[in-house]
């Protein structure tokens, strides 16, 4: 089961395909990839991994997960004809410093706009400061290490770069969370064969679409 398609940049409702066009349409944003969030309610590893077929963005998770936290959603941003070009896995559990805490962590194509509605900014993609100086956070994927710059946004910390020619995007929720990027997140991407992952699931995140 899957939420009603929204729009990646607004959040807004979109209008399907028809006889004059293939595309889905925002009135905003016009020609959009179609977002829905995906249950994870009683679902089998079968089912986790057909969730991703299609994904031509990789699926980050951090792995392992920081010490008491769950998987609580998948977002993605695409249909059967374009196959997904922008994925969001969304996690919470404690915050370092008290409290609870969220996170998202985005993988997109340019322009898909997914990471900046999440983040609270005008979109579709980080602004021009991205790269202009030495970077706040890393990123592991494999033997490489990916930087990730700080974006100011409201009420969340929000760190972004690029990683396998796509953005990477993590907010958190408060922004006391983000003291999770001290150390670097070493990241799987669950598109990989051969990955046995027992992911624990928690209840839905109210972040994403429902």
């Amino acid at each position: 089961m899957s939420t009603a398609p929204t729009c990646p940049r607004c959040g807004g409702p979109v209008r399907g395909p028809n006889a004059w066009s293939s595309a889905w349409q925002c009135e905003l944003h016009g020609m959009v990839y179609p977002v829905r969030t995906a249950s994870l309610r009683a679902l089998s590893a079968e089912g986790f991994r057909g969730l991703l077929r299609g994904a031509f963005v990789p699926v980050w998770l951090p792995w392992p997960l920081p010490e008491g936290w769950l998987v609580t959603g998948i977002a993605r941003a695409g249909d059967e004809r374009s196959g997904i070009r922008g994925c969001a896995v969304a996690l919470s559990g404690p915050n370092p410093v008290g409290g609870p805490g969220e996170m998202l962590v985005i993988a997109e194509e340019l322009g898909v706009g997914l990471g900046a509605r999440f983040a609270g900014l005008d979109g579709p993609d980080p602004g021009s400061d991205i790269a202009s100086g030495p970077p706040q956070a890393l990123v592991r994927f494999g033997h490489h290490e990916f930087p990730l710059w700080h974006v100011d946004a409201p009420e969340r910390a929000v760190f972004v770069g690029e990683a396998m020619g796509c953005w990477i995007w993590l907010v958190l929720w408060p922004d006391t969370a983000g003291m999770l990027l001290v150390e670097p997140l070493e990241l799987r991407d669950l598109r990989d064969p051969g990955l046995d992952l027992d992911l624990p699931f928690g209840a839905p995140s109210p972040r994403l679409p429902r």
